[in-house]
């Protein structure tokens, strides 16, 4: 069965020699954790390199305010076809919040929707919506058009 790393695996500083190398090929191993943020969100040190991350560093939840959870079902609510005035006005996130969790979600979108999927029942045909909707975005963003 193939198993996927988790965060604290490996150091994701591109200058360490240690870069992405799992806990796993190595000897001694090099992450350690280093207590948690005021939020909660495990940190870890690499000895190799003395760089600090978090568990959610290279994932759309990084440097994030909003928690996991109200994230996940916002994309959620949008691949089921609600507007993002409507989640605007009902959850009281600001629109460009909500286009710039949609663009960092593409970039995640395998993980994401295996989630939104078990988790919150969205349908394929759903997410496929989704994306073609962020590529749109994109598209008029980056052409100047509104």
């Amino acid at each position: 069965m193939e198993q996927f790393a988790k965060p604290g695996d490996f150091c994701p500083n591109q200058a360490c020699p240690d870069h992405q190398k799992l806990q796993s090929q190595q000897s001694k191993p090099n992450i350690i954790k280093a207590g948690k943020t005021r939020r909660g969100v495990q940190r870890y040190q690499c000895r190799t390199c003395g760089k600090y991350f978090v568990a959610t560093t290279g994932t759309i939840f990084y440097r994030k305010r909003r928690e996991e959870e109200e994230i996940l079902e916002t994309l959620a609510l949008l691949a089921e076809g609600n507007r993002i005035s409507t989640l605007t006005r009902v959850k009281g996130i600001k629109e460009d919040t909500i286009l710039k969790w949609l663009r960092e979600a593409a970039q995640h979108s395998e993980a994401l929707e295996e989630v939104l999927m078990k988790d919150y029942r969205v349908k394929r045909g759903q997410l496929d919506g989704l994306w073609a909707y962020v590529g749109n975005k994109g598209k008029k963003k980056l052409s100047g058009k509104r």
